[in-house]
């Protein structure tokens, strides 16, 4: 009797024990139970701050002053990754023969060593020049090798193109995307979006050329706006127009999901924000330069939330819940005795009537605007649960 006795209280240990790792004990309503979860496995609780800028164009054609107040205030904030949309340099005369040593300098200077990690974006302004772009620069192989580089995959995946990769920062995957010329990046990306998604990462995708922009609209929705959208990133990253433009997530499907406040939840869509403001001349919009050929039309203009001409920079605090960006406007004194001019083509009559967002601003760096994407929540799960005391 003594063991038989034992042997059905090991029997009845070994049960219950049994039913909680499974998850399968008395129903909580019955017993009050309640479990600690464990959560699925994600990236780390910490937050790391990128610095995006485009088209600060070191050179004769940009506007300096802009160039050097953004570099500073860049600075400043103390990001630890530095993404840059392209266009570094603007050279003066066309079919130019070599890219001089002080432009690459300069760039060593301001976008480099202050910065721990660098992905660079390649600008058509600086590969080498051609009939149709005849003042690139030509400096893009002097500036490539001074980024960070990619992270390497399996050769037995799809390899994407020269100036194109991928490369894990804290919690995001950021993915670069050659432009010239364009080719859907999906074979290659989207394995690796699929990777990154699976470990919880932010999805950060860069390219020069906006696939939607209201500045000098061409149509790219069917080609390489629904390609970029149906990876289902949370943020697409652009330079190229020199101005300030944000758009609500949209999906492939087209469907766009607003809000007022700039907050969102990751999955909605795309947001696509063009960012060029990095010391280049401003460019007027299209429809203010009342040019119809260019102009977006009205679909494009409900799926944008905010744009500006003004010299600018972000920064995206991206932790394990949330991507926070935050746009910097940095309005710089326009000296009317030096030679610099803030404005593309300075004498055109459609200028008298268009006004900078830092006309009649105090000299400094202020915000701008804020936006904010959040994980959805994830479903938690347990493998070895902890008891808690027991609700009464």
């Amino acid at each position: 009797m003594k063991w038989f006795a034992l042997k059905i209280i090991f029997l009845s240990a070994l049960a219950m024990f049994v039913s909680y790792s499974l998850g399968e004990g008395a129903p909580r309503s019955e017993t009050n139970w309640r479990i600690q979860k464990v959560m699925a496995p994600f990236p780390q609780d910490t937050t790391m701050r990128i610095a995006v800028v485009g088209d600060t164009g070191t050179g004769e054609r940009a506007y300096e002053p802009g160039f050097s107040a953004v570099q500073k205030a860049m600075r400043d904030k103390m990001p630890g990754v530095l993404l840059h949309l392209g266009d570094f340099v603007y050279q003066p005369e066309p079919f130019p023969d070599s890219c001089p040593d002080r432009y690459i300098e300069e760039i060593k200077k301001t976008l480099v060593t202050p910065y721990p990690q660098r992905l660079f974006v390649a600008g058509d302004n600086d590969l080498p020049p051609k009939i149709s772009k005849p003042k690139a620069s030509g400096c893009w192989d002097k500036i490539d090798p001074l980024d960070s580089g990619f992270d390497s995959s399996p050769e037995n995946i799809p390899q994407p193109r020269a100036f194109e990769g991928t490369r894990v920062v804290d919690n995001a995957l950021i993915g670069i995307i050659h432009h010239y010329p364009w080719q859907d990046p999906t074979p290659w990306l989207q394995p690796r979006i699929e990777e990154a998604r699976a470990n919880g990462l932010w999805v950060i995708l860069a390219v020069h050329e906006p696939a939607v922009t209201t500045a000098w609209y061409l149509d790219k929705r069917d080609t390489v706006l629904k390609q970029l959208n149906a990876l289902n990133p949370d943020l697409v990253l652009a330079g190229n127009q020199h101005s300030y433009e944000r758009f609500h997530p949209m999906n492939a499907e087209g469907t766009v999901f607003k809000s007022k406040s700039g907050k969102y939840q990751s999955g909605d869509g795309a947001m696509h924000i063009v960012s060029g403001g990095g010391g280049a001349t401003f460019k007027p919009f299209a429809d203010m330069q009342k040019n119809e050929k260019r102009t977006a039309p009205k679909d494009v203009f409900d799926a944008l939330a905010k744009r500006a001409l003004m010299n600018h920079f972000i920064t995206l605090d991206v932790s394990r819940d949330v991507l926070k960006g935050t746009v910097w406007r940095v309005c710089v004194q326009d000296d009317l005795d030096d030679k610099w001019n803030p404005r593309w083509k300075a004498r055109k009559k459609f200028w008298n009537n268009i006004t900078l967002e830092c006309d009649g601003k105090a000299e400094g760096v202020t915000v701008y605007e804020e936006f904010e994407i959040k994980a959805k929540t994830r479903k938690p799960y347990s493998l070895f649960p902890e008891i808690l005391e027991p609700e009464h």
